[in-house]
């Protein structure tokens, strides 16, 4: 309680005037029917509805997003009479165009007396949502799985049902729960959950829709997996943390589903205080928290937990309680006389807090014209001084914060004065006037801020004095209970509420009671707004925290704490009591849990005579447990040790327990999986898994090993001992059955009588060929085989089954030309008991032969007598090709290539197109034809062609293409040019099914010579043309021709300055350049022949050179190529054509080297190398290198002594 001394006497003057008698006159304009917020799906929803008395009757008017709205002037609107409501003239408008009638509406109901404003309404328009598409989905069983609904977005909250497709609800449980998102939960799957018909349907109760999804395939696949539970994990939420923020009033749920094997168990509690049993239930399940009618009482951290006995999993939230605007205190309509003061109370609260504003008569009070008589207090209270008749109006007081508006009307009548009777604030008993005169003023509101005055009677001493009220300052989020481990960081949070007059506000930290100040050099404490830092926490950090808010009126603290925790201590004091038979109790006493409570600990143990195995779990017991019974085994020498588990981790292990040592037994099993290994013919292996040194149970451990055979040896057991598997016996026979047993013994004694298994001794291959093989043709790709079964004792091995082995010698039509081809052999097994085998897939008409053999795990037996069959003709292949020519617009050509498998001997083609019904057929009878040509045909249409080669056995395959005739071709049209200084690009669209024809570019130089050049043809194909060897700067005229007539003709200017053109000298001159050409070609000539002469020497010939001694000089080298001979020489050369058949150079005369066979020579006309052809004769050939460029080449006399040619090397 709040109290304020001060010293005044308060007089007010009340009028207390009769108001029935006015009301019955004049009455202000009160909404009696408020415009509700409406969803609209359809056009029937459409309504937005307005009612008010008053006397005289109100006029209505509409706003629309704060914009005037006059639903009369709309012609789809209809307004009713004496009425503010309106609804749609018709009911043909379309979803689109209501869209535009979206928004926030306000009614104003006016009369003389004022405006009456309603609140705000909004419209909203949900148009029809799609459909999903089908979802299949597999998972495996054991496993969780999600089926998404994935309603439509809408400002409507759904009702979410799981049907099938016969409309029956999906059963739900602890194991499968439908969330609030709509979706379907399963916590594990079983094979029972598949199904094709999940469907999810969607309704929408405030427009009366129900939208179905599309089904869900489910398809639970069994699982192999040895993990038959699973630790809980969260599916919905996945973080370890949510916030939600409710208003106060309304309903909020929390949900937790997780997935698990089995099902998991979810726990709810408030980690701050008491779940309300009042406003809190718990659905599906419990899945879920349900609020209703939340409360700010309700504002704190909350938790669920999921487990089942693999485990268990949590989540938190925190819940932040907020409320949109509601009136603590609303403004009352009264009478009043002129000159009195009006206080008009309107006083709101929300978290925000609200802001109050005021209107008169629907305006804003900022926007009218400035009184002084009227003032806004602190609080939100209008107060109105001196009113006059003019005051007489419907104020609204409209109180606003982020989550919403709410506004009342207040009519202030101010009618003629009245007598009344004066009365005292005293008469409020929160006011208490003192005897010193001061006046105290109990539990003070905001409706208490103003001016108080005091008077001394019979005197005209007045003292006057103001009283504001501020908001008392609130810690919102005090700090919180800290754990923390050494050398972490904790964090403090302290938020607080402070009135606006107040701020900033001055935030002391406390630990313990003093003072925390930041510490800047060693980091250790740092303030950052609201929160205190406290940096690598150490034990003297422990304590309790106190957040103090300070202001220069008030004061608010909260404190928390911050506790040390670190991994338990291990356990001490490790104790071995009560030996019993394989059975000791080990007990301990618990370390230090340090500030972490201990959850559970595990036993290990550690066998001395077998060390290199290490420590090993033993048992795992509950953390409030200091002692456990522990099973051990025989021959064994225990060390006992135990570690502590916390939130945190695990301790260090305690130190070892004293040695327990347990005593011999015979062993308490024999080995398993006993079996035979044996592979090689004549041989038993005897096989088993090795025993664990632990179920040995004693010393001197040995296998007892044990076989005899399963029929006609009679009870006698063979016997061995060893001390491993395997165990091998040699000279048994092939495949023969056994009985066989592995006994465990040590020096107590032995282990169970074993139970004897059948193994067999090693295979060998089969003996016997399969006899009576036979062949019955089935069809040209199909066959039957026939046998009969072989001796099972010459099979000397378990039989496995038969195999055939087919090889396809080759096809029939081999002499037809065909090059032969390589044996393909396959092969097809058998079962065991088949003596009967259909074999599919032959090639027609081919040569075959078969063998059968039988065989076993070691391999085949010998072949049967080969058989011999042929196939039968069968329908050709298709052919390996097919291409279309047009030679003619009216003509197709048909190219094609015979069937890579003809499966018979061809007899002819068939052929057949459409360009639509019907198709037209062309029979050849010509089996060694490969191309067609069809006439007639529509040049203006595509075609299809199908063509199929004929046996006697029918029509093969066919080989389609599709084409249309070839037009023919035109010159270009639309022809496009880019110029520049010397060029000019040229470029057009070739026309598509065209022939490519030839045309020419004719271009003259107007400013030049006046002579008209042309280029070579270009193809209508090239699309694009570049012209050079223009002059810069100057103007020509092309024009384009084809055949010889003019098709298109144009002007251009080409780009840069014009060149003045020089006469031309005689050096450039044609005839001056062909003159200068001819005389070095002569000279090169009679050059030539020079070096002829030369090396002229006597007759020889080539082969006789090749035969020959040769010395290793003049040998050319092996491995060289360029002076090589070869038979392939003399032939590739003998066949080029003479370079000058009547040339008298190359004249009989000229090269007749004796008779001897003529020489082509490779020359190179460097001067270094001419000077080495200096010496006549062939000396001078040989003297040359292999290497050298100058070597030459041998022809054939095939040629009567003439060269294939003459080669100038440059």
């Amino acid at each position: 309680m709040s109290v304020i001394h001060v010293c005044m006497f308060y007089v007010c003057v009340c009028p207390h005037a009769r108001v029935t008698d006015v009301l019955a006159v004049k009455t202000p304009p009160v909404i009696t029917t408020q415009p509700e917020s409406v969803t609209v799906a359809s056009v029937d929803d459409f309504a937005m509805s307005c009612e008010a008395s008053g006397n005289p009757a109100p006029i209505f008017r509409w706003t629309k997003n704060s914009k005037e709205f006059d639903p009369r002037s709309d012609p789809e609107l209809k307004m009713l009479e004496d009425s503010g409501s309106f609804t749609l003239r018709t009911g043909h408008i379309s979803m689109e165009m209501l869209k535009e009638y979206r928004g926030k509406y306000t009614c104003y109901a006016s009369n003389e007396l004022g405006t009456a404003v309603s609140s705000e309404a909004h419209l909203r328009v949900e148009c029809e949502s799609t459909t999903t598409c089908v979802i299949t989905t597999k998972n495996a069983e054991r496993a969780g799985m999600v089926l998404e609904c994935n309603p439509p977005e809408s400002s409507m909250q759904p009702i979410i049902h799981w049907m099938d497709m016969r409309l029956h609800h999906i059963h739900l449980s602890e194991r499968v729960v439908v969330g609030s998102d709509g979706n379907l939960y399963f916590a594990h799957l079983i094979p029972q959950d598949s199904r094709d018909d999940y469907t999810c349907n969607v309704q929408y109760l405030t427009v009366r829709t129900i939208l179905p999804k599309e089904p869900i395939s489910l398809t639970v696949t069994h699982s192999n997996s040895v993990v038959r539970t699973r630790r809980p994990v969260m599916m919905k939420p996945k973080e370890s943390h949510s916030s939600y923020v409710a208003l106060r009033g309304q309903t909020l749920t929390l949900e937790c589903i997780a997935r698990g094997l089995p099902t998991p168990k979810v726990l709810w509690l408030r980690k701050d205080g008491e779940l309300s049993e009042s406003r809190t239930s718990k659905e599906m399940f419990n899945r879920r928290l349900h609020f209703t009618n939340i409360t700010e009482s309700d504002a704190g951290e909350y938790q669920c937990t999921a487990e089942n006995s693999q485990g268990t999993t949590q989540h938190s939230y925190t819940v932040i309680v907020e409320a949109t605007p509601y009136w603590t205190k609303e403004p009352a309509s009264d009478v009043y006389a002129p000159g009195e003061t009006v206080k008009l109370d309107c006083q709101a609260g929300g978290i925000p807090a609200p802001n109050i504003t005021w209107s008169i008569n629907g305006v804003q009070l900022s926007a009218t014209i400035q009184d002084s008589r009227r003032t806004l207090t602190p609080s939100g209270s209008l107060i109105l001084k001196d009113v006059g008749f003019g005051d007489t109006a419907i104020y609204q007081c409209e109180a606003t914060n982020k989550h919403g508006t709410i506004l009342t009307n207040v009519n202030v009548y101010v009618i003629a004065p009245c007598l009344s009777e004066g009365a005292s604030i005293l008469a409020d008993p929160r006011f208490n006037p003192l005897t010193s005169g001061g006046l105290q003023i109990s539990n003070v509101s905001h409706d208490d801020s103003g001016v108080y005055s005091c008077s001394v009677e019979n005197t005209n001493l007045t003292i006057s004095a103001t009283l504001e009220v501020l908001n008392r300052t609130v810690i919102l989020s005090p700090p919180q209970a800290l754990k923390a481990q050494p050398g972490k960081t904790a964090i403090f949070t302290c938020l607080a509420q402070v009135d606006a007059k107040l701020f900033p506000p001055l935030i002391q930290w406390r630990k313990s009671g003093q003072k925390v100040f930041q510490s800047y050099s060693e980091d250790k404490y740092t303030f950052e707004g609201p929160d205190l830092i406290v940096a690598n926490v150490e034990p003297k950090d422990e304590g309790v925290y106190t957040c103090e808010v300070i202001t220069k009126f008030d004061m608010a603290q909260a404190s928390g704490s911050l506790t040390l925790v670190d991994r338990p201590d291990p356990p001490v004091l490790l104790h071995i009591t009560d030996p019993k038979h394989r059975e000791v109790t080990l007990s301990w006493t618990p370390g230090d849990d340090r500030n972490s409570p201990v959850l559970e600990y595990v036993v290990e143990f550690e066998d001395q005579r077998s060390k290199e195995r290490g420590w090993e779990e033993l048992r795992r017991v509950g953390g409030n447990t200091e002692s456990v019974a522990l099973p051990l085994q025989p021959y064994m020498s225990y060390r006992f040790r135990v570690i502590a588990i916390n939130d945190v981790g695990k301790s260090d292990p305690s130190k070892p327990s004293e040695l327990h040592n347990t005593p011999d037994e015979a062993p308490d099993s024999n080995p398993e999986d006993v079996r035979s290994e044996s592979t090689n013919p004549d041989t038993l292996v005897i096989a088993w898994e090795e025993m664990d040194r632990r179920n040995f149970n004693g010393p001197d451990f040995q296998y007892r090993v044990m076989w005899r055979r399963a029929v006609g040896s009679g009870p006698t057991w063979h016997t061995n001992y060893t001390t491993a598997p395997l165990f091998i016996v040699n000279n048994v026979g092939n495949f023969s059955a056994f009985e066989l047993k592995v006994q465990a013994i040590n020096q107590k004694g032995e282990g169970p009588e074993p139970d004897p298994v059948i193994g067999y001794s090693g295979e060998d291959v089969p003996l016997e060929a399969p006899m009576d093989v036979g062949v019955e043709l089935y069809n040209s790709t199909a066959i039957t085989v026939t046998w009969a079964a072989v001796g099972k004792e010459t099979v000397r091995g378990r039989l496995l089954g038969y195999k055939i082995y087919l090889t396809m010698i080759g096809s029939n039509g081999h002499h037809r030309g065909r090059r032969a081809m390589e044996p393909e052999t396959t092969m097809v097994e058998t079962e065991p008991n088949e003596l009967t085998k259909v074999i599919s897939s032959l090639r027609p008409y081919s040569l075959y032969t078969l063998a059968v053999t039988v065989f076993n795990s070691k391999g085949d037996g010998p072949p049967s007598e080969t058989v011999t069959f042929t196939t039968p003709e069968g329908a050709p292949g298709r052919p390996m090709s097919l291409r279309l020519d047009s030679p003619a617009e009216t003509e197709m050509t048909l190219h094609w290539t015979p069937p890579a498998h003809p499966n018979g001997i061809l007899i002819g083609y068939i052929l057949q197109y459409q360009e639509s019904e019907p198709v037209q057929m062309q029979i050849i009878n010509y089996p060694t034809a490969t191309h067609l040509t069809v006439k007639n045909l529509d040049p203006h249409s595509r075609y299809r062609f199908y063509l199929m080669g004929r046996t006697a056995a029918g029509d093969g395959e066919p080989i389609m293409r599709e084409g249309a005739t070839t037009l023919d071709g035109v010159p270009p049209t639309n022809i496009s040019l880019s110029v520049g200084e010397t060029l000019v690009n040229l470029s057009w669209v070739a026309k598509e099914r065209h022939r490519n024809v030839g045309f020419r570019i004719h271009y003259l130089n107007i400013n030049g010579s006046g002579k008209w050049k042309e280029t070579e043809k270009v193809n209508t194909s090239q699309s694009f043309y570049q012209l050079q060897g223009l002059a810069p700067g100057s103007h020509y005229h092309l024009r384009f021709t084809y055949s010889n007539v003019t098709f298109w003709e144009t002007n251009i200017t080409t780009e840069g300055t014009g060149v003045t053109e020089m006469q031309p000298s005689f050096a450039t001159q044609g005839w001056f350049i062909g003159l200068v050409s001819a005389i070095v070609l002569l000279l090169l000539i009679l050059l030539i022949l020079c070096f002829i002469k030369r090396g002229k020497g006597g007759k020889y010939s080539v082969k006789d050179k090749e035969d020959g001694p040769m010395d290793s000089e003049a040998r050319p080298m092996k491995d060289e190529t360029f002076g090589e001979y070869s038979d392939n020489e003399e032939k590739r050369t003998a066949s080029q054509p003479s370079l000058c058949d009547d040339s008298k150079l190359c004249s009989q005369d000229n090269l007749d080297y004796n008779g001897s066979s003529a020489l082509t020579t490779e020359l190179n006309m460097d001067e270094s190398l001419a000077s080495q052809f200096s010496r006549p004769g062939p000396e001078a050939l040989q003297g040359l290198s292999d290497g050298s460029p100058l070597n030459s080449t041998i022809v054939s006399s095939a040629n009567n002594g003439m060269p294939n040619k003459v080669t100038i090397l440059n």
